[in-house]
């Protein structure tokens, strides 16, 4: 299709959130992906309860699950960390399940973007993961900072990662080589 940009990433990390009553998710070499999400992770589901990312939703009404996977940059979590002064974040901070390498802005890539992993498994790329207190008091904890919470949400936007969805079942490694399909970007001619 004229106008698509081809990219190449790399697996560098995955993990799963099957810990009890957190978000923060557990290292694994391997994610298998169904048609919910990461088999054994809390995000997992075809559907999810509307909550205060889709407002135009009454709060709890069932929608369709497009953050069935979290991905995040290395470099930008280390952005994020020394804005905050910190010697790092790690990525399971943020329940995330994989870190990619090689996408500079990976978090603004745009909705639609297809992640094509060597096995045949695809995600498709929802939106930016809109920074929040939740992993604000993950490592807030963890540095025994409680300013670290809100001080957090400032500091990660753009830089949080992005939710994605299956669009094709599989399994996928650390270090595996992902195709990055970019979509044309048009601007739209309404006025904002």
């Amino acid at each position: 299709m004229p106008g698509t940009t081809h990219l190449t990433a790399t697996v560098t990390w995955l993990a799963v959130g099957d810990l009890p009553r957190t978000l923060v998710t557990r290292p694994v070499d391997t994610l298998q992906f169904d048609w919910e999400g990461v088999v054994g992770d809390s995000h997992a589901g075809l559907t999810r309860r509307a909550d205060v990312r889709i407002p135009h939703y009454p709060r709890g009404t069932t929608v369709r699950n497009e953050r069935q996977v979290t991905i995040v940059a290395a470099d930008q979590l280390a952005e994020v960390a020394t804005t905050l002064s910190l010697p790092e974040i790690r990525p399971e901070w943020l329940g995330a399940n994989m870190v990619l390498a090689g996408i500079p802005s990976l978090t603004l890539l745009p909705p639609a973007t297809r992640l094509i992993f060597a096995s045949g498994a695809s995600l498709v790329v929802d939106w930016e993961n809109q920074p929040c207190t939740g992993p604000g008091t993950v490592i807030a904890e963890h540095y025994g900072d409680p300013t670290l919470r809100s001080r957090f949400v400032k500091a990660a936007l753009e830089k949080r990662g992005f939710t994605a969805w299956v669009e094709c079942i599989g399994t996928i490694h650390l270090g595996d080589a992902v195709t990055v399909i970019v979509p044309p970007q048009r601007r739209w001619p309404g006025k904002l």
